[in-house]
Formats: C-alpha cells, structure tokens, sequence
C-alpha cells in the first residue's frame, strides 16, 4: 500500500523526448532514465539516504513521484530506512515484520526542480549521444584511409576537414616536399580515433608506410577479392617505397595486377603521393629470393642467408653495386626493412679480391 499526493501529469515532456529521439535517434528510455537518476541525485540531499528512495516516471503521462522504502521492524534502529511494526499496522493494516512499505515522499515544489533537471539532462545527453554517435562513425575508420578537404595552414599545421570534424595535420605526419591549397581534396591515413568530451579527436597522417597499402587496396581488384596479398611495406614517405606482393592464384601476376594496364593503377597511387616513386616487388617465402627481389631494380649475381642472425650477403655486378645500394643507401635500406634482413651487399671483384 502506498500513500499518494495528487500531481498533473507533464505531457509535454514526454512529446519532447519523442520528438528528440525520432530526430537525434536518441533513445526516448534512455532520456527517461538519465532524468529519473539526475532527480534522485537532487533527493539525496533532503532524504539523507538515497539507497531506499527511488523516482518513478510515468512513461506515458510524464508524471513524477519520488518513494522511500522502509523495512518493517518490531524496534527501529535508522527511522531512514525502518517502520515501526506498530506505525505500520495503523498506516498499513495487514503488514507484517519483515515486509517493506514505499511511503510517497514528493516534495511540493518537485515539479520545478523535475523541470530543471529534465531540461540539464536532456541538453547534456543530446550532446554525450551526438559525440558517441561521432565517436563510432569515426572509429571505423580507424587504421583505414579518410579523404579530407584542406581548410587552411596555420603554425606548420594543415586543417583538414574529414566531413563532420576537423583534424589536425601536423608537420610530424606531413611529406617535407608536399604542399597543399585550400579547399584542395587529399587522402590521408588515420592513425588513431581518441573519444574525448569535446568529440572524437582524430589523428591522420601522411607519412604512414600503411597509407602506400591503403591505396593499393583502393585500387586493385585482385587485392579487394583477397587473390593478391602485400606483405609488407617500407616507405620513405615522398621520395620511394617498396611493397611485397604475392598471389594466391598461379594464373595472377602479383606484380602485374598491382602495376595495371600501361601502369594505370601504380601510377594513380604514384599521383596521390605527388610522384613518390613505388617499387612492386613479388614476396617469396625464401628469404634469399626474397631478398633478391626486395633489392629490385638491381640485379644480384647471388645471396647468402643466415637465417638465425637475420642477415644477408649480396653479391652484385660491378656496374650494378650503385643501383643496388641507392642514393644515399636508399635502395639498400629500404630492402632491408621489406625483408627484415641486414642486408652487406658487395661487387663481385670485391669479392674475387
């Protein structure tokens, strides 16, 4: 049995969530319930104890009550939480120890603070909602490629805008020699999606080895269909990169799919790079031949492995020792991070010395 106070019911509360959960696709219980905790919190206060009050909200008239249960005792030790078995046969007859009674305790000007309340909660919720709903659309494009729009460039860093939120394209994850103009179209790789209270934060980069892969995957078939693999990638973001290619199919040319027709596909990922040169070498599970392919477009006379140590001997042409090591060991390096080897490449009169 409970005792009850008359209260009008709040309709227009109700029409208000319902018109909030068909636009924001916020859940109308949701509200409901963040309301009903927001109005307990504001009870603990005048009822000392908040863990035998409770705050119902009429789901369909949007009415409020607020409820203290008590445990009916022959001899009351907290008058909180307890009812005197004689207090409780005169209020409720029938009732015996060791039952509970909800006694109504709704305050008088319960409705003006329920009315603030509602109003704090819905506004806060709406927007916690708003930045999950950002945070998961975001987050799915984590470790993925994201086209963005150049907005401007302040203090080394580009603005780009990723359709809903802004991200921050700083000089650590930007190529030295690419420069680009406002309202100008660009992908990029994201990194990392990070939830914060101002909304997703979305961190992009430009020289990520993956954004290479990424583009690839945009761009072939046989890559999408899972017929060609890249294995590995190693980048020098504006000036080259390697990728490993290999096929799971005999009758598909890795090399080939990835390069496209009169060189179609490599040459749209080159022109996303702003012409990084891309070498497509074909992954072998042999290390020596590995390595021989990974040092493309060098020829090798030979390889020698030593598979515990993790590293390789090159023998080269003479004519051929400049190419195979690179500008500045580039081509060398490189190789070496595709296959995971040291890779000591030498001429073959060094050799014969």
């Amino acid at each position: 049995m409970k005792k009850t106070t008359t209260q009008k019911g709040n309709p227009e509360l109700i029409e208000a969530l319902i018109a909030i959960e068909k636009e924001k696709d916020i859940s109308k219980e949701i509200l409901l319930e963040a309301i009903e905790n927001s109005l307990l919190a504001a009870c603990k206060n005048q009822f000392g104890k908040s863990d035998n009050v409770r705050v119902n909200l009429d789901r369909e008239t949007g009415e409020f009550h607020v409820y203290q249960d008590k445990l009916v005792v022959e001899e009351v030790e907290d008058a909180t939480l307890q009812m005197s078995l004689a207090e409780a046969e005169v209020k409720y007859p029938g009732t015996g120890a060791g039952e509970t009674v909800s006694i109504e305790v709704t305050p008088k000007n319960f409705g003006r603070i329920a009315a603030q309340k509602a109003k704090q909660v819905v506004v806060q919720k709406i927007r916690e909602e708003e930045r999950k709903v950002l945070y998961d659309q975001y987050y799915t494009k984590e470790k993925d490629i994201i086209t963005g729009t150049v907005q401007r460039y302040s203090n080394g860093n580009y603005n780009i805008n990723l359709g809903k939120v802004d991200a921050m394209l700083t000089t650590q994850e930007q190529v030295p020699s690419e420069r680009f103009l406002p309202h100008e179209r660009i992908k990029l790789y994201v990194t990392e999606v990070r939830d914060t209270t101002r909304g997703p934060r979305i961190i992009i980069s430009r020289t990520h080895p993956e954004l290479v892969k990424r583009l690839f995957e945009s761009e072939v078939a046989e890559i999408q269909s899972g017929v060609v693999e890249i294995k590995n990638v190693s980048r020098e973001a504006g000036s080259r990169s390697k990728i490993a290619v290999y096929s799971n199919n005999p009758d598909v040319d890795a090399v080939g799919a990835c390069v496209g027709v009169n060189g179609a596909r490599v040459n749209a990922v080159v022109d996303e790079l702003r012409g990084e040169k891309i070498d497509i070498v074909e992954w072998s599970e042999d290390p020596a031949i590995f390595i021989e392919h990974a040092l493309n477009p060098s020829k090798v006379v030979s390889v020698t492995v030593d598979e515990e140590e993790k590293s390789a001997e090159v023998i080269v042409p003479d004519y051929q020792l400049s190419l195979a090591i690179g500008k500045e060991g580039q081509n060398a390096r490189l190789a070496a991070k595709l296959t995971g080897y040291k890779i000591d490449i030498k001429s073959e009169s060094r050799v014969l010395e």
